[in-house]
């Protein structure tokens, strides 16, 4: 008999949008990779799964992505001797290892490059999957456009001001590299493209170039920086959707002028702030600051309808939102939205904002930030929170302390999850995996796992708008699945609905 290709996993809890758990089945057609609506394939083809899986009453989530990554098992993504297949192979198998650590997606991470080598390696970071393998996203691009006094690990000889906005983008990453990003990642054409910016906009050139990268939907993120919090507001506003590593190469927080960190306690009272850009030093014309679009006068917030694994679950009167330990408990609404003035009697509710706060990417290895510092960031802004990993080549979880070669001549020291440049005492990126950096958020601030889980998953995956298809449950997403034990431990990754890694301990 031949199977229909429906397959039911039960017994398990499903992490939400909102960072809730809910017990519910999921249903995924393993012919096609994606998950469906269950009721809709019920009674649209009259069919039962063939295949049902039992979870174990385990944490059913979607793939991890990691957003921030150098490289893994021994291959650098910035390094390239001119061996192209060479190069290929190492993707590939950081593709097929990483999936160990519950990591369904990945942008590969290039740090600043002598300019000549961007050409050499761009070509060869399309978007790339195997049936057995994580998927590469395309690449998230850090440097050359940063400042050279929190330039970290970066090459100072090779940092660029971006004298003439966004054509310096185009020349040094190439202009088939910053394609429209619409539809990319079902494009056959397959194009390689830039799904990622990190740089300084107070560097001449990069404020300007800002609105166009936006536009492309390249998501643009603050970082190696020294914006003053002018600045930052206004890179916001044309359109800066995150910040990289978060306390990491930038100014930390003063009470006058909090700068980049400030942003995720950015006030009401400061949404629309004083045109800015002019005093910049770059050499392009400004740009005036944009006119936000008014608060919405709807209700309360509630998520969309595109969200329809989420809306079946509200929909449904028996079911009930469980903590970790089994014991039922009433859904717990986000803050409520509606329009209110800056000056309000009204307990509960938050005054509107023209301003969106990014979203921060955090190493939370216990090393790059304090327990105290991940806490008091995510209770500030805990929507806004992506885990990352930032991780270097030597990333392996079963790799023993030690000196290990870099690049350019340099070597790493690895002293359990702490990674120093040799003879400094620079970090060098970590070698945290991403599902130890969901396990210490949820210990270093006392959310829930589910909202831990939310922070790599949904967070990341609707920072570069692709939440339809990954980092989500959605109907019609891809089945990159993880099951993780009640205490964060990955048991097996599943890849459009097939195991491809499985916790043999």
């Amino acid at each position: 008999m031949t199977s229909n290709g429906l397959v039911c996993f039960t017994n398990c809890l499903l992490p939400q949008e909102d960072g809730s758990l809910i017990e519910k089945d999921l249903w995924v057609d393993e012919t096609s990779g994606v998950i469906l609506d269950a009721q809709k394939t019920f009674y649209l083809r009259r069919e039962r799964p063939d295949k049902i899986i039992d979870v174990g009453g385990n944490i059913l989530s979607p793939g991890l992505l990691d957003i921030q990554l150098n490289g893994a098992y021994g291959f650098d993504f910035s390094v390239y001797d001119g061996d192209d297949e060479a190069y290929r192979q190492g993707l590939q198998m950081i593709a097929e290892r990483i999936v160990e650590t519950g990591v369904t997606s990945l942008l590969p991470t290039i740090i600043t490059q002598e300019k000549s080598v961007y050409p050499k390696l761009l070509h060869l970071l399309k978007p790339f999957s195997t049936e057995t393998s994580a998927t590469l996203l395309g690449w998230h691009a850090e440097g050359p456009f940063i400042d050279l006094t929190k330039r970290g690990a970066h090459a100072p000889a090779y940092l660029l001001p971006a004298v003439d906005g966004f054509a310096s983008f185009e020349e040094v990453y190439g202009r088939d590299n910053l394609v429209d990003g619409e539809d990319w990642m079902m494009s056959d054409n397959r194009n390689p493209g830039v799904r990622l910016v990190t740089a300084a906009p107070e560097i001449p050139g990069v404020m300007p170039a800002l609105e166009e990268l936006t536009k492309r939907g390249i998501a643009f993120s603050i970082g190696h920086s020294v914006a003053s919090t002018d600045v930052a507001t206004a890179a916001v506003q044309h359109g800066a959707r995150l910040i990289t590593h978060l306390f990491n190469a930038m100014p930390q927080l003063h009470h006058r002028d909090p700068s980049i960190i400030g942003l995720l306690g950015a006030s009401p009272h400061l949404s629309s702030p004083a045109p800015i850009i002019a005093q910049l030093p770059c050499t392009s014309e400004p740009l005036p600051l944009l006119e936000l679009p008014a608060a919405s006068e709807s209700n309360e917030y509630s998520l969309t309808s595109s969200s329809e694994a989420f809306d079946e679950s509200l929909a449904s009167p028996k079911r009930k939102d469980l903590t970790l330990s089994g014991a039922s408990t009433p859904s717990i609404p986000s803050p409520k939205r509606q329009s209110r003035p800056s000056l309000h009697l009204d307990k509960g509710y938050i005054a509107d904002m023209a301003f969106e706060r990014p979203y921060y990417g955090l190493i939370v290895d216990g090393i790059h930030c304090h327990p105290n510092s991940v806490r008091l960031a995510y209770s500030s802004h805990p929507d806004g929170c992506i885990l990352i990993t930032d991780a270097m080549k030597i990333l392996d979880p079963n790799l023993k302390d030690g000196v290990h070669e870099w690049r350019d001549g340099k070597r790493f020291v690895k002293e359990g999850e702490r990674l120093y440049l040799e003879g400094t005492t620079t970090l060098a990126g970590s070698v945290v995996t991403l599902d130890h950096c969901v396990r210490n958020l949820s210990r270093f601030t006392g959310c829930s796992l589910g909202e831990a889980i939310k922070c790599a998953t949904y967070n990341p995956a609707k920072c570069l708008g692709i939440e339809d298809k990954k980092g989500t449950l959605r109907p019609g997403a891809h089945a990159d699945l993880v099951v993780l034990n009640r205490q964060g431990i990955v048991l097996s990754t599943w890849v459009r609905g097939k195991k491809v890694w499985a916790n043999e301990a």
